[in-house]
């Protein structure tokens, strides 16, 4: 498993004011093509891949007042680096939940992974679910309303760490 050092960077948080996932997810590409974490073919694949398996999830079932969030991934191939990228949406964007494709969710926080070895998919998806489950709720709550890179990024650094193995 990686080290919170190689999960997430400073220049990789983004706060986005856009109201639908392609354009969220356009935007966020055009900066990792920029910074060579991506190819050029990630956005198309994303965004097909969202549309077939659905990565939106409700934390109704932990806590009514806590956040909608979506775990947008596509295939390692696309992928030129390892990560999280936190995205906070200014505005709710609608995502398809993963476990009921049919139901509609609104979102207000992407967590995007960024993984070059398929085989991590699954572990990187689990310790994200870990550490909203260790966080407490009103902090969790607050995260997902903060619209501050750097308090973003603190928060993860002081609670992330404790759930990614061999930190």
């Amino acid at each position: 498993m990686s080290s919170f050092e190689t999960l997430f960077t400073t220049d990789r948080i983004y706060i986005s004011n856009k109201t639908t996932q392609k354009e969220v997810f356009t935007e966020i590409h055009q900066d990792l093509l920029r910074q060579d974490c991506v190819t050029e073919d990630f956005l198309a694949n994303l965004l097909e891949r969202e549309e077939h398996y659905p990565t939106g999830i409700s934390l109704a079932p932990i806590d009514p007042e806590l956040a909608n969030i979506a775990i947008p991934h596509t295939e390692s191939q696309f992928v030129k680096t390892n990560g999280i990228i936190p995205i906070k949406l200014i505005n709710p964007v609608n995502f398809h939940n993963m476990i009921a494709p049919e139901e509609e969710l609104d979102v207000l926080f992407l967590f995007m992974i960024l993984n070059q070895n398929g085989q991590e998919q699954a572990g990187l998806l689990a310790t994200i679910m870990d550490f909203i489950n260790s966080c407490k709720k009103d902090e969790l709550i607050n995260f997902f309303h903060t619209e501050d890179a750097i308090e973003l990024f603190n928060f993860l650094k002081n609670n992330f760490k404790g759930v990614i193995t061999n930190d």
